[in-house]
């Protein structure tokens, strides 16, 4: 697919326990209205529950399988409370299994590695993903924070093409601009996406200095255009050269639907500098 032509904006369930069932019914449904196609979770994701998230959606397959069909659906494992992280083959075969089960599917679309295990090799790491692939279990694999070099080690020994890298990223996160995070993504054409894209709502902060200094070049860009400050930023991330997709984790379809109008902005280089230096708090050299 012609990268430029991806829906540039995902959804995610990190919110979702498995009951709610009618409100993430909306909220998929305004979204695939709006041409969004890729949904994220996770095995950890569920509101206390490990796989809660997964389980609900895979009751919605069951109860609207219209409803998610011809969507992608991503997922993460290699969190394991208490060790905290498992990379081992052993373990992201098992949990893999366990993912596609709840989910309901005999195949993820994209898995990810949720965070790299330092207690791994990544040869290791790279046989796991590879295996699923092989098996078909997993039509893609990526990595989810990692760092530059994390990945590179990895892409040293896995034979599948690495191909998405989720990263933390928003206005008030914005070192993956510094780190070499989107520059290795636009040298290797990886496909980026940004979680926590408004800081988790650390961006509306009152009590947070940084959030209330770039709050206000959000809001002044936004004054007399019709724009939500969620939108604004969520145009920060979209106007980088790497293209990195958002994942919006709203429940509320009025909240989805203003930041939507982000697909619409053309920032300039100027207030793009603008909002990044207030997020820094000084001026680039």
């Amino acid at each position: 697919m012609d990268r430029n032509r991806k829906p540039r904006i995902a959804y995610g369930f990190w919110r979702y326990a498995r009951g709610e069932a009618d409100a993430a019914m909306r909220m998929i449904e305004t979204a695939r209205a709006a041409g969004v196609t890729h949904f994220d979770t996770a095995d950890v994701y569920g509101g206390g529950e490990f796989g809660g998230a997964e389980a609900l959606l895979g009751d919605i397959r069951k109860r609207a399988p219209s409803l998610l069909a011809g969507i992608e659906i991503a997922t993460k494992a290699g969190v394991e409370f208490g060790t905290p992280y498992n990379s081992s083959k052993d373990y992201i075969a098992g949990a893999a299994d366990a993912s596609l089960r709840r989910l309901g599917v005999e195949a993820v679309d994209l898995f990810y590695i949720h965070r790299p295990d330092l207690f791994a090799h990544p040869e290791e790491v790279a046989g796991a993903l590879d295996t699923l692939v092989a098996a078909g279990k997993a039509k893609a694999v990526g990595v989810s924070n990692y760092s530059p070099a994390q990945v590179a080690a990895l892409r040293r020994y896995l034979k599948a093409p690495l191909t998405a890298h989720q990263i933390e990223f928003s206005a008030l996160h914005v070192d993956p601009i510094f780190n070499g995070a989107l520059d290795q993504a636009m040298e290797q054409g990886i496909d980026l996406f940004a979680w926590s894209p408004l800081a988790g709502g650390r961006l509306f902060a009152e009590g947070n200095a940084r959030a209330v200094r770039v709050r206000a070049v959000l809001d002044a860009y936004a004054k007399g255009r019709g724009l939500s400050t969620e939108a604004v930023a969520l145009a920060f991330l979209l106007s980088h050269p790497s293209r990195p997709r958002p994942i919006v984790g709203t429940k509320t379809v009025e909240r989805f639907s203003a930041c939507l109008k982000a697909l619409d902005i053309s920032m300039s280089r100027r207030d793009w500098y603008a909002i990044l230096e207030a997020s820094l708090g000084e001026g680039l050299p």
